[in-house]
């Protein structure tokens, strides 16, 4: 029944983004009350056609699936590895940017550094519109589900169950900030990436995600990212980003 609901809103989201407000710059303003996007759902590439389905039950692909969720269970152990997995689930802002802090060199917030958290706040704004319509079409089982298991981030597992796995939201919105940060600091950019990818994993570790999800997830961000290059909005901003970075790293 959950999944039927969950399906139902997300039709109902798409809708809603859908009625986005579009300007001459090629950016979007949602709802009054909800967020700036530089395009609207149907601006942006729709990942039903663009990826392929998730691999089927009982097939080798999912196999591999299913090998890697316990590889990612076994990792639970590390305490290390299981608290980054279990502080990457936290779905703000302010706790995805806060986890490239080290990599990308400072801290992004919206006093310190407004013109790039303005840029991260629209763009992650834009591209988690692309997880929408997948999420809704395949309404693939999690693999706890799956399993009849439990995930380590015990905190979200009731908002989790019924709703579509593929792909990872949470790993679309850390491929992107990895993208997002790697251009506004390029020199930084094998440790912000490296960071990008070990973010994407913590979604396996804690089970809310089989490995193809997460895969699919950084190809989907990498193509919503691309759409992103053709908004001059995105491109203006992107600019301010880049000067306040410079300024801020050389004072």
């Amino acid at each position: 029944m959950k999944g039927k609901v969950f399906v139902s809103l997300l039709l109902t989201l798409v809708l809603t983004y859908s009625c986005a407000v579009q300007n001459p710059g090629g950016s979007s303003s949602v709802a009054s009350e909800g967020p700036k996007t530089y395009f609207s759902i149907d601006q942006m590439p729709d990942l039903v056609k663009c990826l392929p389905a998730p691999p089927a039950w009982k097939s080798q692909e999912f196999q591999y699936d299913s090998i890697r969720y316990f590889w990612g269970k076994a990792l639970r152990a590390d305490s290390a590895r299981a608290a980054v997995a279990n502080s990457d689930a936290v779905w703000s802002l302010e706790a995805l940017f806060g986890s490239f802090k080290d990599q990308f060199g400072m801290a992004v917030s919206k006093e310190t550094t407004p013109e790039i958290w303005k840029l991260l706040e629209t763009s992650i704004s834009t591209i988690d519109l692309i997880r929408i319509r997948p999420k809704a079409h395949f309404l693939r089982k999690r693999p706890f589900e799956y399993f009849d298991d439990h995930i380590l981030t015990t905190w979200e597992e009731d908002e989790l169950r019924g709703e579509g796995s593929y792909p990872s939201g949470h790993t679309i919105r850390g491929w992107s900030a990895a993208l997002l940060l790697a251009e506004i600091n390029p020199e930084a950019a094998n440790e912000i990436f490296a960071r990008g990818w070990e973010y994407g994993e913590s979604r396996v570790i804690v089970g809310a995600h089989w490995q193809s999800d997460v895969d699919a997830s950084r190809a989907a961000a990498s193509i919503a990212y691309d759409k992103l290059q053709t908004s001059p909005a995105f491109r203006k901003q992107m600019a301010k980003a880049k000067a306040e970075f410079k300024k801020l790293s050389t004072d």
